[in-house]
């Protein structure tokens, strides 16, 4: 025996959901308005931009692939209700979602994770008065083996960022250094978090070559003290500070004049609760070239942002 019941699926979603709180928070009205850009020379409206900009919220939120995002939109009730989509509607398939990221572009994505920052300075969210700036690797999507046999086929001697581009299929990923005897193949992202609430205010990303000190300058606050490790004790990193009128708390190298141990291993106290910030990265990249996976770091750092201030939970908060 069939039985018939009308359910709604907005019954369906308990009030204390995080989904709930994310659409109480953020009205989307900004990113409506710039979103709406791209539609007006395309008839076809299909899902809606901003439908699809939500699942790719969603796949970051989740930390995701595009297959695994399809099947969660499918079968995850909570899902549909924050993308809009009805019980029974039809949802995208994963090839929708590679080609929404390549439509919105990182450029245009900075511009929503900008405005979405400066909302917070606003309301008193982010000061700028201390920074906790770091780097962290991140290793590329590739197989490097392969490189290195076609390397000696062609009669060089080994791989190095001088002749890697000419067999990686990732053209634009590097060989980074850390230490002495620590080496990845791919790019480095610089985070720059405010430490009054722990949100993120900038993020970059960069090749792995790129030393701590010269991506300081994509992470660079406007002001205040900056808590740095000992990667940023060296140039250009003091001189971008000075620049921009900034106190550069940086530990000091054990063979530098002037190291105060007492001090850095204040310094050190001070920094290590914002280290969670990098701990929850996923460390090996799904994309290949520097603007997919910047997009990625701006879509990481929204979702960050947003998670944390529903755990610091401030009163009438609200972002358009």
């Amino acid at each position: 025996m069939q039985q018939v019941e009308m359910v709604s699926l907005e019954d369906l979603i308990p009030e204390n959901h995080n989904y709930r709180k994310f659409v109480k928070l953020w009205s989307f009205d900004y990113v409506e308005k710039q979103l709406k850009k791209l539609e007006k020379d395309n008839p076809f409206k299909g899902y809606g931009l901003l439908r699809l900009f939500k699942c790719l919220l969603l796949q970051f939120m989740e930390n995701i692939s595009d297959r695994e995002l399809e099947r969660f939109i499918q079968e995850n009730n909570s899902a549909k209700w924050f993308c809009h989509f009805n019980l029974s509607e039809k949802t995208p398939d994963h090839t929708v979602f590679c080609k929404m990221r390549t439509r919105i572009g990182t450029k245009l994505l900075s511009k929503i994770f900008s405005q979405l920052r400066d909302q917070l300075k606003k309301q008193g969210l982010m000061s700028e008065v201390f920074t906790f700036v770091d780097a962290t690797h991140l290793i590329a999507k590739a197989n490097l083996w392969e490189e290195r046999d076609r390397a000696i086929a062609d009669k060089y001697e080994k791989l190095n960022n001088e002749n890697i581009s000419k067999f990686s299929t990732d053209k634009q990923a590097k060989i980074g250094c850390k230490g002495k005897n620590k080496y990845w193949y791919g790019y480095k992202q610089h985070t720059s978090v405010d430490m009054q609430t722990g949100l993120i205010n900038k993020v970059a990303v960069t090749p792995a070559n790129v030393t701590d000190s010269s991506g300081f300058k994509h992470a660079c606050p406007s002001q205040g003290a900056c808590y740095l490790d000992k990667g940023y004790c060296v140039n250009p990193a003091p001189r971008i500070a000075k620049g921009k009128g900034i106190h550069l708390a940086a530990i000091k190298k054990n063979n530098m004049k002037g190291k105060n141990r007492d001090q850095d291993r204040w310094y050190s106290g001070v920094r290590s609760p914002y280290e969670r910030v990098f701990s929850q990265r996923e460390r090996r990249v799904r994309y290949r070239g520097i603007a997919k996976n910047q997009f990625a770091a701006f879509m990481q750092a929204i979702c960050f942002n947003l998670k944390r201030i529903i755990v610091l939970n401030p009163p009438n908060i609200c972002f358009s």
